[in-house]
């Protein structure tokens, strides 16, 4: 049987600071040192638009994704959930104090207290999603 050495809290730790730092984050240096603190050198962002590899892409995606919608915020919808080197978490964005303009799951694997991997699931009745899918049909 496969063991992991990842803990359940750190695994948590990592979705919620990702979300925040990093994809709700709007100062490009904040984002950035998060990316190195939370991220490892060869992680790979699974999104709408295809896979980014690495720390300067994966800044690069977060910054042109915060720019799209500056004032939004991230909203954990629930609690963080964890299973062996893997967890999941479901999430809604929007303006405050409005409602949730569009909801998604962020699923990362996680190696040696790093994300490894995120796959970043839209909800597809949103129009976020059919905005990402649309402007990278190509791709």
């Amino acid at each position: 049987m496969l063991q992991t050495n990842e803990s359940a809290d750190r695994i948590r730790e990592l979705l919620d600071r990702n979300l925040q730092e990093v994809f709700g984050e709007n100062d490009a240096a904040r984002r950035r040192a998060a990316i190195a603190a939370l991220w490892a050198e060869d992680g790979v962002l699974y999104a709408p638009p295809g896979a980014i590899v690495g720390h300067d892409a994966i800044d690069r995606f977060a910054g042109d994704l915060r720019a799209t919608h500056p004032e939004f915020v991230y909203s954990p919808q629930g609690r963080p959930q964890v299973l062996h080197d893997a967890g999941r978490l479901a999430w809604g964005s929007g303006r405050p104090g409005e409602p949730i303009a569009y909801t998604g799951w962020d699923v990362i694997i996680v190696r040696d207290g790093r994300i490894a991997a995120l796959y970043v699931f839209l909800d597809e009745t949103s129009d976020e999603f059919r905005r990402s899918s649309s402007a990278h049909a190509d791709i």
